[in-house]
């Protein structure tokens, strides 16, 4: 009998575990809290957005005023968000990632490297759930999904399992592999945020939802390893970092350069923040800015989550003091504001809730909480790391044609255009990849691509904005067989949709082996 007792009190005890319950006052505050920490992260880190690359900003930081944080409202990091925010709205918790893509391809907002990337995919007939795979996306380890995944994080308390679900179907849109594990690591964080205030255990539980094998979630380990072993010296950590991991970024404005805006090392400074910080907001404003990189990014997401653990209301007022004034102002691209935002994501987090087993009485809410399950091993950038950049300047080009020659981007000084159909630039390298990089134009045009002396596609370096955009990808074929190859890039001068003219620019082949 008393072992009959025992066991029923056992698992009596571990189906409470199973469950906890928030009030509904206190989980919007929470929410309301991790929406401004965003902008409180991201409006202070503005000025220092990668302006410290390789290194420390060890320099005097910005000046915060109650009037700063009204620069988040034209912050990509939250109009991006809250639009894949609407989509859920729009079409309901199950929206397909055909639904985010629709949104996507016909957004108007200015958009950068992974994301450009993918809008530049849908619009030219990819499928959403391809456009972040690195056939069509060279950016797809960049943060991008990382900084918009925040709405998943805040609509899932302690639903790490229907956070990755949500991400899985609105992170391919852009990104692949670690490109999408950023954004689960993040919004798992936030999932466990609203039941944990230890920010180790935050860290621990991000990591936990994808899969330990990944290069992203090596990272991460050795963060959480190094801090124990550091635990007061987080510069030290930073360094470790950076030696060990700073090494492989594919990103075409970032090869072989110090900047770096792949997911995973940009996500180690948000850990680092956390982990440092030990739940002191200012503490971990400065840590994740001071690291550098995308130094408004980091601080948002890290400010973020710990405004979650805190709640709105013990954020200290010389942070959130000025957010009152502007919380009726809508975020720009958006129908939201702050008031909003936070009761939209209210509404779907109780949504979520009731979908996942949990209930609602009253104001209160029982969360069915869920054991975080890594996502499946995804990785492409296993062919190698990029070796060599290969200027316009070098012999190994050849063209032919009238190419003509200007001031080039960030990648390298001298651009190489041609507009005339015909005009050709021939390569050799060896290696199992390569990527040609050079500016989208408004005049951009149409060029075929030949790799070992087959036609591989017909490309194009039309932004689809008004702006171009330097050192991005013009044509990169990854996985190749590892040895010599020929690439011929012949202008095909023709413009492409809207473009003004047919121009073809190159700056460099980026070789990677």
């Amino acid at each position: 009998m008393f072992r009959v007792l025992l066991l029923a009190f056992v698992l009596t005890g571990a189906a409470a575990a199973q469950t906890r319950q928030i009030a509904v006052p206190v989980l919007r505050d929470k929410i309301a809290g991790g929406w401004a920490g965003q902008m409180i992260g991201v409006s202070f880190g503005a000025p220092t957005e990668f302006r410290f690359l390789e290194k420390i900003n060890e320099g005097p930081l910005p000046e915060w005023t109650l009037n700063s944080v009204r620069n988040s409202l034209n912050q990509d990091d939250l109009y991006v968000d809250m639009t894949f925010a609407k989509v859920l709205d729009d079409k309901g918790l199950n929206a397909t990632t055909e639904d985010f893509g629709a949104m996507f391809r016909d957004a108007k907002y200015a958009l950068w490297h992974a994301n450009l990337a993918s809008r530049r995919a849908l619009k030219r007939g990819v499928p959403a759930a391809k456009a972040g795979l690195p056939e069509y996306n060279a950016h797809a380890n960049d943060i991008d999904f990382q900084i918009e995944a925040d709405f998943v994080g805040l609509m899932a308390p302690g639903l790490p399992q229907a956070s990755n679900d949500i991400c899985y179907r609105a992170g391919r849109v852009m990104n692949y592999g670690d490109g999408i594990y950023g954004g689960m690591f993040v919004s798992g964080m936030y999932a466990a945020a609203f039941f944990e205030s230890d920010p180790v255990k935050i860290v621990e539980a991000g990591l936990k939802t994808i899969p330990p094998k990944s290069p992203y979630a090596m990272t991460i380990a050795d963060v959480l390893a190094w801090s124990r072993q550091f635990p007061g010296d987080w510069r030290k950590v930073w360094r470790l970092t950076e030696d060990k991991w700073n090494k492989r970024e594919p990103c075409p404005n970032g090869a072989l350069h110090p900047f770096n805006i792949d997911a995973r090392l940009n996500g180690a400074y948000i850990a680092l923040g956390l982990l440092h910080g030990k739940g002191d907001f200012w503490q971990t404003l400065e840590i994740s800015t001071r690291a550098g990189q995308d130094s408004d990014c980091n601080p948002a997401s890290a400010c973020g989550i710990l405004g979650v653990v805190l709640g709105y209301n013990k954020i200290p007022d010389k942070w959130k003091g000025g957010i009152p004034a502007i919380s009726k102002e809508k975020f720009r691209y958006t129908d939201f504001t702050f008031e909003t935002i936070t009761d939209s994501t209210l509404k779907r987090a109780i949504a979520l809730v009731e979908q996942t087993g949990g209930k609602r009485n009253g104001d209160t809410l029982t969360v069915k909480l869920q054991q975080a399950k890594p996502a499946k091993l995804e990785i492409w950038d296993d062919y190698g790391s990029p070796v060599e950049r290969i200027a316009t300047t070098d012999a190994r080009w050849k063209f032919t044609g009238d190419w003509k020659s200007g001031k080039g981007g960030r990648a390298q000084p001298v651009t190489r255009t041609a507009s005339a159909k015909g005009a050709e630039a021939t390569i050799r390298f060896e290696g199992a990849g390569a990527m040609i990089v050079g500016p989208y134009l408004p005049t951009g045009g149409k060029a075929d691509v030949y790799l070992d002396g087959k036609l591989n596609r017909t490309v194009d370096v039309y932004p689809d904005e008004d702006a171009g955009k330097g050192d991005e990808s013009v044509w990169h074929a990854f996985r190749l067989k590892p040895g010599p190859h020929e690439i011929r890039l012949v202008v095909k001068g023709e413009p492409y949709g809207a473009s003004k003219g047919t121009d073809i620019a190159i700056e460099d082949l980026v070789v990677f082996r």
